[in-house]
């Protein structure tokens, strides 16, 4: 242990010293001047002192003799203050010395020796006690600058001298050091030369006095009964248990003088009154702490002792009151003298009175007028918080917690600190509770202190409390969730992602028989718990994943004929394979949508993508069907884009929140060739999900170098998807290379691959969405209608191109409408009408009309637009320029021919498009109805195409029967897609209905005999586009009638149904559940643009075609995907559960304001529809997530999994094990018969709550034993406390009842030494009857703390009877003798204190000074105790004293 003695020079803010010479054994040095040189940079330490390697050990020897100590010997504690903190002292000689300082941590310094070496080095605290800090701090801060720094260095000399004090002891040591500088003699003070300064742990202290024998002595027991401990013992409750006698204390021989006198020449002297004042304001603090009373106890000696000799009898008075046990008149006086008196400094903030916090509260509660309460800042902290949410709470002043609070709190401390902390809050505040809660959690309020303050103080912050539990806000911050006791919000406020916290226990759920085979169908990371609760009544979610897993070979069944050969047969075998395939290759896209956004991948592991399995087996004996036998003609690549697909899928169950970075995605780039176009898929899935942002530039530029045109299309598609609608330059630039439009016309030709200029377009129009870039715009135009160029350029799948031209476009000036600003020359519309109708082709305009110039050598156009390629693009761009504006005349542009003649100009499936691009831009005319749909067909084909129910065909030599009849469907298909677009997501019941009998209309046609006419390809076509219409309304909700129209088309292989079908029909499958019916569609304008590239209503025939449309874009519904499902988690057990909740609508043009209710977890609607949702009761404690005041909030809920966690209430059951309630309402008959809380079982507690401390209090305090006795009465009251606890949730509240029950036993044994417990008990009684809780009660009567007890009027009654009793019975007279001023019985002092501060009794100086010593009748004695503010029922226990009428007067 090192020895120090320190030159401070105090830091006023920080509390700390700084450090002028430290004395280390094997150390001497002569002075601590330190050398100029800088210190090295910290290196490992060689030398460390540790208790079992002693410093002497490594700075080499040295003799005790010289190991001399700075610090004066601590025993002749008197001339404490005789000693100077600058002398010096002399050390032995040695070579070594201190070169520098160095690595400061908290207490503790490196000091770099001489001789290279370095020693670390702790420098002690200045106390480690609470008490002596807080002392310590408050002295501090009052005293002038220079005599703290001497104060604190007498102290800390004293207090770490060599074998310091033990904990117990440094508060002894603290006290005769303080009244050592403030002129006390406490060799010659009883009580402080009695004071225990040794400790069990200092040997190095000299014994008080030594033995004169072994056996003890006379004087060892005299010490005994002198001592504080013997004192306390006495007065304790234990004591008067065991009836133990009080021993007569023999006056010691050497009898100290009843009086003795100060030295006025001590460095405290002249500040006396103010450290007294700072002590009793600290005093005052302490007792806010209930875990501080040994303190209080301690600190209440010190007290009396100055405020006897400072003769403060008000002072005196009420410490007596506080402690009447501890307090006794026969301890000694220190004369100060009057000259003496004149040196003293009487600080301005000394006041005569008392300041008492709890009499400052109870006038607060009586709504009496109050002083200013005296504050030390940053010392009483307690005292101001309470202090200001009693002005807030209970005088209703909400200016009480801003800046401007001087009327309630007086600063006595000198500096620049701000008086209060600022009110600073973001969320609305309604009450005056949800303020006094989010002002005490922004001043660092807890839980832990609001336990620590005593009960009748926190009694009106609990009711705050109380009240702001029942309605919270959703969005308070996590800390005053905590504080309200909403377990649910404060995990709301700081969890993520359930899925994080489930994935591997739901993992482990799998049976280990079938973990094998699913474990690589990529469907097996599904949080099958929250979906087991979504479609609890069937197994659909099983069924989905057999439908879509293309992981394992599919079951060949082909009968063999007899007339067939066994090579015709394996033929026949590997044909109905092949038709089979067509079906697996299409699955992969289905199948992620329904993993969309399902997993969080271990960044140390390759992210499995499953097998794309194209083989077969057939029954009976199993055998393997394989393509590659060479028997049939496969087609070329087939499988390409399949894994493509595939890829994509496994990416897209990556969730946007996961954690991968760069070096991930290059670490899962295949080792093989064959998985290149996995890979591809791979890259496009993440920039879907957001992550392809992370990938580095130089990855970026590495893959696209590679010419692999599946990796160019999935990385341009996905970084432009990643950077949706920001103009990036970087991927401009990247993008403009694989489009030669954007490129000068002076550029080398770059020969890029024609999908990837498909995937470059669409890319512009992603990364340019709804900006309206003029120049973007011109080019998008212009390429819609590209034409063919020499040597055959762009002379191949020339359609998909103007389409993407067409898409992007549409994408660029997304929603703008006639609102195109700067491009009123190009002639948008009247373009792009052109480019649908037809007509000759414009002069090109810009900077490639040179390159249009040269015709095709090939393709013989002219100078007409080739209306069969630009048509849809065109007719798209249409529908999204002008989306949802309701612009009737360009709608009128799209409507369906109304003549024969004008109906053979347009192919039919461009009716489609037509009819869906006219709805979307009269998008609010839309109605979920047949009527709406067949106003979309033309009059002519009304009249004369065959009917959908039509069994026969119709004659007609003047019409083209065909058609008319493909018209007719693909125009009602338009329409049905529209309807689908405007209420996607939206599980709309009529739309449904509409769609899903047009669905079945259409599965009849295909087996009517009219079927030939139409075309059974085009049937299929509408079939499969009323399927996905009908999967977008019904998004997410996994709808089972869908599903089983999915599954009938997954049933049908041959004949017509082509890839593009399949591609259709599992596409609305896994729209049917997306996410694992976690996500929804929305609606919005950027929605609409995505869905309409991925849902373009032209299938591929193959599994290798992109004339039409490219394959790549089915997967941008992701950008349309939004999350959605609401899933209720019971905050107690964390997992999933049911729970009831109420939607309000907004008010609409279409229909009024309305409120649905839900079981969750449940799909949302659209949140922009949405004005609330509540979580009800009565099963769990309300919610309200207010959206008028914005969607972040919700958004952020959704977008981590959608949790929102509840919190059962008492005596309820969740749904699961009470689906109709009959349980929970037994358990909310026993809650409603609160007259027969006898009757509560503790066993019943279960039912109520899940708290394990009040199951054990229920154990062990209420339940019965043998031979109960007495203790009957005790178990009746306990079970009945815990029965309204539990019952009125606010269990917190068992302390304080019980608190009061065992404070009024007390009284009624005549055991209280203290004072406390009475004091809070009529804080109670104060708060309860206040005209603020009054007010409250009366507006919500149906809560409070103690609405239904009779608990608090009973212990009123028994206070009141026990002191009127100990009055009858001889306290008259003792009360007497107190107001005059005469000595009292010992004995009656703890029952009379009692009695003065339940009845609020004034001091005899008060009650001279109101002259109520003279009154002789009853009435004037009224009058003046109306002027003394005391209350009535005083004045009737007072009166008989105050009027010399022997008649008592108490009621």
């Amino acid at each position: 242990m090192l020895s120090l003695s320190l030159c401070m020079e105090k830091c006023w803010t920080l509390q700390f010293v700084c450090v002028g010479k430290v004395f280390i054994p094997g150390l001497p040095a002569p002075s601590l001047t330190m050398s100029n040189q800088m210190p090295r940079p910290s290196t490992p330490l060689d030398s460390v002192s540790t208790p079992s390697k002693p410093l002497n050990k490594h700075l080499g020897p040295l003799e005790e003799g010289v190991l001399l100590s700075p610090v004066p010997e601590l025993r002749d504690s008197a001339k404490l203050h005789d000693s100077t903190y600058v002398e010096d002292c002399t050390f032995q000689q040695l070579g070594t010395f201190i070169h520098a300082l160095r690595d400061p941590v908290h207490n503790r310094i490196t000091l770099e020796l001489s001789n290279n070496t370095m020693v670390r080095v702790a420098i002690p605290e200045i106390a480690t006690s609470e008490l002596v800090k807080r002392c310590l701090q408050g002295v501090k801060a009052i005293l002038p600058k220079e005599i703290a720094v001497q104060m604190l260095v007498k102290w800390y000399n004293a207090y770490n001298a060599p074998g310091g004090p033990s904990y117990h002891s440094e508060w002894n040591l603290f006290v005769t050091c303080l009244m050592n500088m403030m002129g006390y003699n406490t060799e010659r003070l009883s009580w402080t030369r009695n004071l225990d300064l040794e400790g069990s742990l200092s040997p190095v202290i000299a014994p008080k006095k030594a033995r004169p024998s072994e056996t003890g002595s006379d004087e060892d027991w005299e010490y005994l009964l002198n001592s504080d401990y013997h004192r306390n013992f006495e007065s304790h409750p234990v004591a008067k248990a065991l009836r133990l006698d009080p021993l007569d204390v023999l006056a010691p021989k050497d009898d100290f003088p009843r009086s003795l006198s100060l030295d006025s020449s001590t460095l405290l002297f002249p500040h006396i009154p103010a450290i007294f004042f700072v002590l009793h304001l600290i005093y005052e603090e302490l007792k806010l702490n209930s875990l501080m009373g040994e303190g209080i106890r301690s600190l209440v000696v010190l007290l009396v002792q100055l405020a006897r000799d400072l003769k403060l009898e008000a002072y005196i008075d009420y410490y007596y009151r506080d402690y009447p046990a501890l307090v006794k008149t026969s301890r000694q006086t220190c004369i100060i003298d009057q000259v003496q008196t004149g040196f003293m400094h009487h600080p301005t903030f000394f006041s005569a009175e008392p300041p008492s916090i709890f009499q400052w509260l109870s006038s607060c509660l009586k709504g009496e007028a109050v002083q200013p309460y005296p504050y030390l800042s940053r010392i009483c902290e307690r005292s101001k918080l309470v202090v200001l949410s009693v002005a807030l709470y209970i005088l209703g002043d909400e200016s009480a917690v801003s800046n401007e609070a001087s009327h309630y709190l007086y600063k006595i401390t000198s500096g620049n600190d701000a008086l209060v902390c600022s009110f600073r809050h973001s969320t609305s505040v309604s009450s005056l509770a949800e303020k006094l809660v989010i002002w005490m959690t922004n001043v660092g309020f807890t839980l832990r202190d609001l336990e620590s303050l005593p009960f009748g103080v926190a009694l009106p912050i609990r009711d705050a409390i109380y009240y702001c539990r029942e309605q919270p806000a959703s969005d308070w911050p996590e800390a005053v969730c905590v504080l309200i006791g909403r377990q649910d919000l404060s995990k709301q406020a700081c969890e993520g992602n359930l899925q994080k916290g489930k994935s591997v226990m739901l993992s482990s759920d799998i049976p280990s028989g079938t973990e094998s085979e699913e474990d690589e169908d990529g469907m097996n990371d599904m949080n099958e718990e929250v979906m087991s609760l979504i479609w609890s009544e069937d197994l659909r979610v099983q069924e989905v994943r057999r439908l879509l897993q293309s992981a394992r070979p599919v079951r060949v069944n082909v009968v063999q004929m007899p007339e067939a050969s066994d090579h015709e047969y394996i033929e026949e075998k590997e044909n109905r394979l092949l038709q089979l395939c067509q079906r697996t290759m299409a699955l992969p896209v289905g199948r992620g949508m329904f993993t969309l956004f399902s997993y969080h991948p271990v960044p140390t592991e390759q992210l499995p993508i499953p097998k794309l399995n194209l083989t077969g087996r057939a029954p009976p004996r199993n055998t393997t069907v394989d393509l590659n036998s060479g028997n049939i003609d496969v087609p070329p690549n087939m499988a390409c884009w399949a894994s493509f697909h595939n890829g994509v899928a496994a990416g897209l169950k990556i969730a946007p929140a996961s954690q991968i970075d760069s070096a991930w995605i290059v670490y899962n780039k295949p080792k093989i060739a064959e998985l290149a176009n996995e890979y591809a898929g791979f890259l496009m899935a993440l920039g879907l999900n957001g992550h392809l942002t992370k990938l580095a530039t130089l990855n970026i530029h590495d893959y696209l170098t590679k010419g692999h045109e599946m990796t160019s299309i999935g990385l341009l598609l996905g970084v432009s998807a990643a950077k949706l609608g920001t103009m990036d330059m970087a991927i401009t630039r990247l993008l403009s290379i694989h489009i030669p439009a954007l490129l000068p016309p002076t550029s080398t030709e770059l020969d890029v691959p024609h999908n990837v200029q498909v995937a470059a377009v669409i890319g512009i129009g992603l990364v340019y969405q709804g900006t309206a870039h003029r120049h973007t715009a011109e080019v998008l135009l212009a390429e819609i209608g590209r034409p063919p160029g020499p040597e055959m350029e762009y002379c191949t799948d020339r359609e998909s191109y103007s389409l993407a031209s067409g898409l992007a476009l549409g994408m660029v000036c997304l929603g703008h409408g006639s609102n195109l600003i700067g491009m009123s020359d190009l002639n948008v519309p009247e373009q792009l009408y052109q480019y649908m109708v037809g007509g000759h082709r414009r002069f090109q305009a810009g900077m490639h009309r040179e390159k249009h110039k040269s015709p095709s050598y090939q393709i013989k156009e002219g100078d007409t637009i080739n209306v069969d390629v630009t048509c849809p693009g065109a007719t798209l761009a249409l529908a999204m320029i002008y989306l949802k504006t309701n612009n009737r005349s360009i709608a009128d542009w799209l409507q369906a021919p109304d003549t024969m003649y004008l109906l053979d100009f347009v192919k039919p499936e461009f009716l489609l498009l037509r009819t869906l691009a006219r709805c979307l831009i009269l998008w609010d005319d839309i109605l979920p109805n047949s009527k709406w749909v067949n106003s979309n067909v033309p009059q002519i084909i009304r009249e004369n195409s065959i009917s959908l129910h039509a069994t026969e065909l119709p004659s007609s030599e003047d019409l083209s029967l065909e058609t008319l009849a493909q018209a007719h469907v693909y125009i009602i298909a338009g329409a049905c897609l529209s309807l689908g677009f405007r209420f996607a997501g939206s599980e709309n019941l009529a739309a449904f209905k509409c769609l899903y009998k047009y669905a079945t209309d259409f599965l009849k046609c295909l087996s009517a005999p009219t079927a030939s006419i139409t075309g059974h390809y085009n049937l299929e076509t509408c079939l499969s586009v009323l399927l996905l219409s009908l999967a977008m309304v019904m998004a997410g909700s996994g709808n089972l009638k869908v599903l089983q129209l999915c599954r009938f088309m997954h049933k049908k292989t041959g004949g017509e149904m082509n890839y593009g079908f399949h591609l259709a029909h599992h596409m609305a499958l896994g729209l049917l559940f997306l996410g694992g019916g976690r996500y929804s569609l929305s609606t919005s304008n950027s929605s609409i643009a995505a869905l309409l590239c991925a849902l373009y209503p032209h299938f591929p025939v193959h599994s290798t075609d992109n004339r039409y449309h490219l394959q790549a874009l089915r997967h941008l519904y992701v950008l349309a995907a939004e999350p959605r499902l609401l899933t209720p988690v019971d905050v107690d057990s964390n997992t999933p559960c049911y729970a009831l909740i109420e939607v309000t609508y907004k008010g609409t043009q279409w229909y009024a304001e309305a409120t649905e209710e839900l079981m969750a977890p449940t799909l949302l609607p659209e949140l922009h529809l949405l004005k609330q949702i509540r979580v009800k009761g009565p099963r769990y404690w309300e919610l309200l997530i207010d959206l008028s005041k914005g969607t972040n909030h919700l958004k952020s809920i959704l977008s981590k999994g959608g949790v929102l966690y509840v919190k059962l209430r008492a005596g309820q059951l969740s749904y699961k094990e009470d689906p109709m309630g009959w349980r929970s309402l037994l358990a909310q008959t026993v809650t409603h018969r609160n007259s027969e809380a006898r009757a509560f079982k503790p066993e019943a507690i279960s039912a109520f709550t899940s708290d394990p401390a009040l199951f054990s209090f229920a154990d062990y305090f209420c339940k019965p034993t043998v031979n109960m006795g007495q203790k009957q009465e005790i178990l009746d009251l306990f079970s009945s406390i815990l029965y309204e606890c539990v019952t009125q949730e606010n269990p917190e509240m068992l302390p304080t009842y019980i608190a009061i029950d065992q404070a009024v036993r007390r009284l009624e044994r005549r055991e209280m030494s203290e004072t406390f417990e009475l004091w809070q008990i009529k804080l109670v009684l104060e708060f309860f009857s206040s005209r603020s809780h009054q007010e409250r009660m009366t507006r919500n009567p149906n809560r409070g703390l103690f609405m239904n007890s009779e608990f608090l009027p009973v212990m009123k009654c028994t206070i009141d009877n026990t002191l009127d009793q100990w009055l009858q019975a001889g306290g008259d007279v003792c009360l007497h003798s107190y107001l005059s001023g005469q000595p009292t019985e010992e004995s009656q002092l703890s029952m009379l204190a009692c009695f003065l501060i339940y009845h609020s009794v004034l001091t005899p100086g008060q009650l001279a000074a109101g002259g109520l010593e003279g009154s002789t009748n009853f009435s004037e004695l009224l009058l003046k105790f109306k002027q003394l503010n005391m209350p009535v029922r005083a004045l009737l226990r007072l009166a008989p004293l105050l009027l010399r009428n022997p008649q008592s007067m108490v009621l």
